[in-house]
């Protein structure tokens, strides 16, 4: 699966110059490769009938292996959104980044001492997420921020 999302991207980055997403085609081919790899990941990971299990209630317990395919099978147009519109990232990593000041935050302090302060807090973390998103400096859009004069995004 790995080899098969990376192979999608390095044909999503060589595409992104000429188009907003893959062709329905290659949709087509990518998302049967996709739900290929699913089958063979059951087959490689059978729901096995534990002898412990069978006096107990509800399902059997999966492998860690099983719930992924399971994600997989679940999220599947999440997971390859960025294939059909250009503008989805690949990964979620930058969600996650601007999380994650938050999150030190509170490690250190304990928590925030006002609710004002939190909100102060978010909306600087923002400003500064938005600047590093749109290839601004950042020191450079505080400074304009103090005198008046706030980096503001175009809309795309």
């Amino acid at each position: 699966m790995q080899d098969l999302l990376n192979e999608i991207l390095e044909e999503v980055r060589d595409t992104s110059k000429t188009a907003t997403s893959l062709s329905p085609e290659r949709i087509r081919e990518y998302e049967e490769r996709y739900d290929a790899v699913l089958k063979m990941g059951d087959k490689e990971n059978p729901i096995s009938t534990n002898p412990e299990q069978k006096n107990k209630r509800g399902p059997p317990k999966k492998t860690k292996s099983q719930n992924l395919i399971a994600r997989f099978k679940l999220h599947k147009e999440n997971i390859l959104r960025f294939m059909k519109d250009f503008r989805v990232p690949f990964t979620n990593n930058q969600a996650e980044r601007d999380v994650r000041m938050v999150k030190v935050q509170q490690k250190i302090s304990g928590t925030f001492r006002s609710t004002e302060g939190a909100s102060n807090f978010c909306r600087i973390r923002g400003y500064i997420s938005t600047v590093k998103k749109n290839g601004v400096p950042v020191l450079e859009s505080i400074r304009g921020a103090f005198v008046g004069n706030p980096f503001t995004p175009t809309e795309v």
